[in-house]
């Protein structure tokens, strides 16, 4: 599988980017990163399910090749602009099953598409989505009341983090086994290394930068609950058994409020899907793949030159 670039002028005056295949007559997957992360930086889990599926690969703003953009536009109207270059260009698949998976910050997003957009998708799996939990997001709303948003422990640890290195191979040894890279395979964080990280002047450099993640980091989704709420698809929420406690926590409460939505624990962390591709492309071909005609197997994975 060839993977080419595409670009969206957006709504919003700046550029959205990302990566898709051409279109093969198989079901296509819509792909949304966590925060700070591109789409490709899932590599090794594309791999396995490019073998499957038609891919298009989203970078939202500030990350991977898209456009910095300015001021964070927020998580509702972030997923709306996925929404919206999505919409520009998927005629071109013509009439095949559409699915969608999102990890993190990138799964929120996907659930917020389900709600808001139910005609886009039949069937999701979120990975690990970063779901605030009620008693959170009333915390996160009394601290933006008061200019405390930005300051609370992720926030200041995430502005402070290093963002540059003088080449790849010391971004990679800098990087290995530390905060949420532990446990990743050698082979998810050349990944990241090779796609989240850019040449710059002297050296190399995040292509988001720390001040983006911060934004992210210290706002929410508004209506959060009452959006997943109305997911009307099969949805897939798998869970990292490590993972934080409000994800496993806000996974199981969704499940129990929305008949439409599911969760499954695996072994893990946050990043469960970096730990073991294999198992995580399985964890979401098992969910997928039961509402869709057989998926034939594609060529091996590339990625062609921007």
């Amino acid at each position: 599988m060839q993977l080419t670039p595409w670009s969206h002028d957006c709504s919003e005056g700046f550029t959205l980017r990302g990566w898709r295949s051409e279109p093969t007559g198989r079901p296509l997957l819509h792909v949304l990163h966590g925060n700070g992360f591109c789409s490709l930086a899932y590599q090794p889990l594309l791999m396995h399910l490019g073998q499957h599926f038609d891919l298009w690969l989203s970078d939202v703003q500030g990350h991977g090749d898209s456009d910095h953009g300015g001021p964070f536009r927020g998580w509702n109207r972030t997923a709306a602009l996925a929404a919206e270059a999505f919409s520009a260009q998927v005629a071109e698949y013509g009439n095949v099953p559409r699915l969608a998976i999102g990890h993190s910050f990138g799964g929120v997003l996907t659930g917020l598409l389900l709600a808001n957009e139910p005609q886009l998708f039949e069937r999701a799996v979120l990975l690990d989505p970063v779901i605030f939990s009620r008693r959170m997001l009333f915390s996160m709303k009394l601290a933006a009341c008061f200019g405390l948003n930005r300051h609370h422990a992720l926030a200041r640890k995430t502005a402070r983090r290093r963002s540059t290195w003088p080449d790849r191979p010391s971004a990679m040894t800098s990087l290995q086994g530390r905060g949420i890279f532990k446990g990743w395979t050698d082979a998810a964080l050349q990944a990241y290394v090779a796609h989240a990280i850019a040449e710059g002047e002297g050296g190399v450099m995040l292509k988001c930068r720390p001040s983006r993640e911060v934004d992210i980091f210290s706002t929410y989704p508004s209506h959060l609950w009452s959006s997943l709420a109305r997911i009307s698809v099969p949805t897939r929420v798998v869970y990292g058994s490590q993972t934080y406690p409000y994800v496993q926590a806000s996974a199981i409460r969704l499940a129990a409020l929305n008949p439409h939505v599911s969760a499954q624990q695996v072994a893990g962390g946050h990043c469960f899907m970096q730990e073991n591709p294999e198992a995580a492309a399985q964890e979401v071909l098992a969910f997928l793949r039961s509402s869709v005609l057989p998926i034939e197997h594609a060529g091996p994975f590339q990625v062609a030159s921007p």
